[in-house]
């Protein structure tokens, strides 16, 4: 199968701008750009952080250029959002019985699980023990390959401001997620603003870069420094013995050109590709 992840879209109300950027005008360049080359997609997840500030208007601004997506859409939640607002917007994404935008999907190759990590009044993730029970059942009783979804990650990713934000109850997560993770195929976060891979307790996990605005990479700042680096979105190719992530520059306008057939008079030239 193949599905899409793309993350923290950061809505505004429309006409209004977020770091002298149009979160907007990079979403549609997304939206156009899946339908146009990945309308086989099974899905497309965003993983949190859809709004800047949760405002009714931004949530009505983003289900409006989502709409133009042609595959399935699953939302998560991040810091940045409100809940009940989300849920009055997107009563169509599932909750879990104590209110929770978690959820459980089956593909085609697995079951993807959808977390929500959201504590209001702060930036930091939560994974309280009500939730914490909910994927210990759903984890239980799973027969089949996992995938699990979440806006924040639950583990350090070495850049100290991201850090402080993290997800706050990590040992408890760890302790659910841990007698399962020979099950656990693939871990897709946000929150970072960054392209990100690796691995946690053995489980592969990776995210990309944001769609509006990105986090510049500093290993030692103590607070988060923004930049312009261009948005990309991840297209995800899983089979029965690999899962393979492409990350993709879809407003890349630079040039393009045949590696055998070069418009430079450079040293390509010398040994040309076949």
């Amino acid at each position: 199968m193949k599905f899409i992840h793309l993350t923290d879209t950061h809505f505004v109300p429309p006409g209004k701008r977020l770091y002298g950027l149009d979160p907007a005008v990079s979403l549609r360049a997304a939206v156009s750009d899946i339908n146009a080359h990945h309308d086989d997609a099974e899905m497309v997840v965003i993983t949190g952080d859809l709004t800047h500030w949760g405002e009714p208007e931004a949530f009505a601004h983003l289900a409006d250029v989502l709409s133009g997506l042609t595959m399935p859409i699953q939302l998560l939640i991040g810091n940045h959002d409100a809940r009940d607002t989300f849920r009055s917007h997107f009563p169509e994404q599932s909750a879990d019985v104590n209110g929770y935008i978690q959820s459980v999907h089956d593909t085609t190759m697995g079951r993807f699980v959808f977390l929500d990590t959201v504590l209001a009044g702060t930036h930091a993730g939560h994974y309280t023990p009500d939730r914490c029970a909910w994927l210990a059942d759903t984890l239980e009783t799973a027969d089949r390959d996992v995938f699990l979804f979440m806006h924040h990650p639950p583990f350090p990713v070495h850049l100290p401001a991201l850090d402080d934000i993290g997800l706050q109850q990590a040992t408890d997560f760890r302790d659910v997620v841990e007698p399962h993770r020979l099950k656990i195929r693939h871990l897709f976060f946000g929150h970072v603003h960054r392209p990100m891979a690796g691995s946690w307790i053995g489980i592969p996990v990776s995210t990309v870069r944001a769609m509006n605005h990105q986090t510049w990479f500093d290993m030692k700042a103590v607070s988060l420094q923004g930049s312009h680096e261009p948005p990309a979105y991840a297209i995800v190719k899983i089979d029965a013995d690999a899962v393979v992530i492409h990350y993709h520059d879809f407003m890349y306008d630079g040039p393009k050109y045949a590696y055998r057939d070069s418009p430079w008079d450079d040293w390509s030239r010398r040994n040309p590709h076949p």
